[in-house]
């Protein structure tokens, strides 16, 4: 199987499962990743610099109409939902708040599954509430790969728990496991 596009999402202590997974993530890796991590709008950093200046993988914040390219991981920005249009590129929504969160990761998830199908993995890490569950249960409905952080060693289980109790989950990885399964996957083993 060839998958075209990642999608990940987390919530609290997302940002250091982030760095765990990216700072490992080989520098030639050729499929797009889009993350959505749980931040407050008052949140005055900017995640995607903040962990290009610690990984080899490029990564920026995703923009309004943008091709999602081989070699990027791209960053929802706070206070939009990030969205897969069928064009393969992004857009961001202001519509409310979903599992009390903008941005959230079920609509990454939902939209990139209707785009990308059985081309897709979908992966769920530390965080503190359901979200995600829903949209990785699509992923799976539509022939994607599904794969959850441990929840017994996740800083916050509650995220990667309920992915497995709604949706299944193809592998239950623990973080430090993740980057060396996706390397893993473009290489062909």
């Amino acid at each position: 199987m060839e998958y075209r596009a990642i999608v990940m999402g987390c919530s609290a202590g997302g940002f250091d499962a982030l760095e765990t997974v990216l700072r490992k993530i080989d520098r030639d890796f050729q499929i797009p990743i889009a993350v959505v991590q749980h931040v407050s709008p008052d949140f005055q950093n900017n995640i995607a610099c903040l962990l290009n200046s610690r990984v080899d993988i490029n990564i920026k914040e995703a923009e309004e109409k943008e091709k999602l390219c081989r070699g990027n991981v791209y960053i929802a920005p706070r206070d939009y939902h990030l969205l897969v249009e069928d064009d393969e590129t992004f857009s961001l929504s202001m519509e409310p708040h979903v599992n009390f969160s903008r941005p959230s990761v079920d609509p990454l998830f939902e939209s990139a599954a209707d785009v990308y199908r059985e081309s897709l993995i979908g992966i769920i890490l530390t965080g503190s509430n359901h979200d995600g569950s829903e949209g990785l249960k699509r992923i799976k409905k539509l022939g994607g790969m599904s794969i959850v952080q441990n929840p017994d060693t996740a800083y916050a289980f509650e995220m990667p728990r309920a992915a497995i109790e709604t949706a299944g989950a193809d592998y239950i990885l623990e973080l430090d496991e993740v980057s060396e399964f996706l390397n893993g996957i473009v290489k062909g083993r």
